[in-house]
């Protein structure tokens, strides 16, 4: 199998040498400031969407996360079967479905008309740069499917809470949704928040998927660049592609360095089972 790889690999080297584009005058296309622009603002375009689905996904992996955690059947069932459907599905089919749905760009229509009508300049921008099916096509299919992840890496965590915290509560005084807002749920983002972090960078790649629908995110741009760039050697498919890969494994590193970092706070003044240190050391007072 490594060797059928490496052979693989070196005849893909072989053919983008022979094309030219290992060529440095392939990277001179970037020196321009309309090539420069265009891949700034496929990263905007990018990020706007990772934002986006960030936050729509946290929220349905919250609800997701609550009804599959309800003791109702009614609620819990029906959590349940949505969890296990958008999981199930891809990702991409979902984006599909939604952009070829006159429901949404009929919803997203009338936000814009309403922003515009309502909020003045402030609507105006904000119906500019966020009233496109494209964009609300692919933030809320990968926000279903991260959102059904999210879900079940909270229940997780939940289940990760020692039953003392929830005796604890309910000893307290406090109501079952009081105990899993106040006592439960901050403990089992903490205890999860690496995985959180890591379904959040799930997002960021799933973005890519906006190249399928002709929504400018990054890789949409890096291929019209490649496609509508000529030089004297051809198109620089190659010098593109290492540019936009660079650019995801960046964003990619700082998530799971911002993880790392925000674990390391997080467990900074908590013992070995999650509790609050508390110091050994007795206090000294003046007689």
């Amino acid at each position: 199998m490594a060797a059928v790889t490496g052979g693989a690999l070196c005849w893909a080297l072989l053919r983008f040498k022979e094309a030219g584009q290992f060529d440095a005058r392939m990277w001179e296309a970037f020196e321009y400031r309309g090539v420069q622009l265009r891949i700034l603002t496929g990263m905007v375009d990018t990020v706007k969407a990772f934002v986006l689905a960030v936050v729509l996904s946290l929220l349905l992996g919250l609800l997701f996360a609550a009804g599959r955690l309800s003791t109702h059947g009614l609620l819990r069932r029906p959590a349940g079967a949505l969890v296990e459907f958008f999981r199930a599905v891809p990702v991409i089919i979902t984006v599909f479905a939604l952009y070829a749905t006159d429901l949404l760009r009929t919803a997203v229509a009338a936000a814009a008309g309403f922003l515009r009508e309502n909020l003045g300049s402030p609507g105006e921008w904000a119906a500019t740069n966020f009233a496109s099916p494209t964009l609300w096509a692919l933030v809320v299919g990968i926000a279903l499917y991260n959102g059904a992840a999210q879900a079940e890496i909270l229940r997780a965590g939940v289940g990760a809470v020692p039953k003392g915290q929830f005796e604890a509560g309910y000893a307290l005084g406090m109501r079952k949704t009081q105990v899993m807002t106040a006592v439960v749920m901050p403990q089992a983002v903490r205890t999860m928040l690496p995985s959180i972090i890591s379904q959040m960078v799930v997002t960021l790649k799933d973005t890519s998927l906006g190249f399928f629908i002709m929504y400018e995110e990054l890789l949409y741009a890096g291929k019209l660049l490649a496609q509508n760039t000529a030089t004297p050697h051809g198109y620089p498919y190659l010098p593109v592609l290492c540019v936009v890969g660079s650019l995801y494994i960046i964003t990619c590193l700082l998530l799971s360095w911002a993880a790392r970092r925000l674990t390391a706070l997080e467990w900074r003044g908590l013992d070995g089972r999650g509790l609050p240190r508390v110091s050994s050391k007795m206090p000294t007072g003046s007689r």
